[in-house]
């Protein structure tokens, strides 16, 4: 046990000033000795797993398990590691599986899993994929455990992103799709959709993959997710509509889909499932979008055989929603996304762009003839994400898909990403970038005008 937290210890790169060693003796001295020997153990933290929408980094994560054994002996011993020391030291851990536990291995890939978040380590990793990945889908298959087999789903998948090989869809796809279909547990069937999704699009599957992908997810929203064993859940259900948005994207044409998605995705309407709704609404604009797209640039008609007005009808009575059985937060989360999705499709925008009309300073960046001529401009596109100095304009349903299934994946390190790995530049290649001052910048551009501005009512004494 002592060699275990030891371990852990040196990968949280944690160490013991001399103040601390001296007051943990003293109060080691001033301690009885028939204090329980329970003590030290229920004064442990419990491991920590971040959920969908939480992310911890590595440090906090690390940090979390050595400050629960710096009362330890071993603690002098410790010394200061970087990320890719512990970065190699997990995929040690976890190709190595003789020697570890299955609370270790959980350990381990919580932690490996973090810091490809935070990091683009792809040259660290490729060095070692022939023997990790067959190491990760172990656990994913064989594991008893339900912790490690999430934690080794979630590993792989982020493991995929950032490597961008193009060999591994064939290795991994059979066995993702068998634990999604025979799994009890629907966080592990979500995560395999999400990993599925992932290798088939950016783990060197074809055209064929990505077309068979989408019907099994369609087959999943069809049957509200009895055909995977998960009948009328919500989040599988969710993760399929995400899914199929995502791999829609990577598809120049989407004829052959879009007649029985639509009616699928139509029928979601109904569910008593915001987020269901939501997500079934976000497909149908991505399906309108991708027509639009189509016949600007062929000239051709794209004829969805679907009653357009009787649709809008439906999801204007959405974005007006006020029954009580939906609570108040998720009345809002509707009538803030079915006014997008109806503004998409009435007005061809893209999500959360704002028809109300502003007026325009031309000095603030606005030009003269906007205002002597009277013309209105709208506000537009209101999502945006921040990268460092970069604003990225969420303008498309395209865009917005990709990013709704990467963000989860990645989490807090989507910045790094994004100026790093070549996989994440190329699914958001299509998004309007501008450039942002930060507060220093802007603090002295206008010190800048300041000093500039003439003061007025200054006469010169000696004229």
């Amino acid at each position: 046990m002592h060699d275990l937290r030891k371990k852990i210890l040196l990968e949280s790169g944690k160490t013991i000033s001399k103040k601390g060693r001296a007051s943990r003796s003293q109060s080691a001295r001033a301690s009885p000795g028939s204090s329980p020997a329970t003590s030290r153990n229920a004064s442990r933290a419990p491991s920590r797993y971040a959920s969908e929408e939480e992310d911890i980094s590595d440090s906090d994560y690390d940090e979390s398990i050595a400050s629960s054994v710096l009362n330890s002996d071993d603690g002098e011993d410790a010394v200061s590691f970087t990320w890719i020391d512990r970065l190699h030291s997990h995929i040690e851990d976890l190709v190595d599986r003789k020697r570890s536990s299955t609370q270790g291995r959980e350990s381990s890939l919580i932690s490996y899993t973090n810091l490809l978040r935070h990091h683009y380590a792809a040259e660290h990793v490729e060095t070692r994929f022939g023997e990790l990945i067959p190491a990760l889908m172990r656990s994913v298959r064989s594991s008893s455990n339900i912790e490690e087999t999430l934690a080794a789903l979630r590993a792989l998948t982020v493991t995929i992103l950032s490597t961008q090989s193009d060999t591994v869809y064939g290795h991994v796809y059979p066995t993702l799709k068998g634990v999604c279909h025979d799994s009890e547990e629907s966080s592990i069937k979500v995560a395999a959709i999400e990993a599925m999704c992932i290798a088939t699009m950016c783990g060197g599957g074809s055209l064929t993959a990505a077309e068979e992908l989408m019907e099994l997810l369609l087959e999943i929203i069809e049957s509200d997710g009895h055909s995977i064993e998960a009948g009328d859940n919500g989040p599988v259900v969710c993760a399929a509509l995400a899914g199929w948005g995502f791999v829609a994207t990577n598809l120049d044409d989407l004829h052959e889909q879009s007649e029985t998605a639509l009616e699928a995705f139509t029928e979601q309407l109904d569910s008593i499932d915001v987020d269901v709704q939501i997500a079934a609404g976000n497909n149908i604009a991505l399906i309108f979008e991708a027509a639009r797209e189509y016949e600007e640039e062929t000239e051709e008609s794209w004829n969805l055989q679907y009653d357009h007005h009787r649709l809008v009808q439906r999801m204007s009575a959405l974005a007006r929603e006020s029954s009580k059985s939906v609570s108040k937060k998720n009345r809002k989360q509707l009538h803030s996304s079915f006014n997008s999705i109806v503004t998409s499709l009435e007005h061809g925008r893209g999500p959360a762009y704002s028809t109300t009309k502003r007026v325009v300073n031309p000095h603030t960046g606005g030009k003269k003839t906007d205002i002597s001529r009277g013309e209105d401009v709208e506000f537009g596109y209101r999502e945006k994400i921040r990268i460092h100095n970069l604003s990225m304009v969420i303008d498309s349903w395209s865009l917005s898909a990709r990013l709704e299934m990467i963000k989860p994946i990645i989490g807090g390190g989507l910045a790094t990403h994004y100026m790093e790995n070549p996989a994440i530049k190329e699914l958001l290649s299509t998004a309007h970038v501008e450039l942002v001052q930060t507060p220093r910048e802007k603090r002295s551009n206008a010190s800048k005008k300041s000093y500039k501005r003439p003061i007025r009512g200054y006469h010169n004494m000696d004229s």
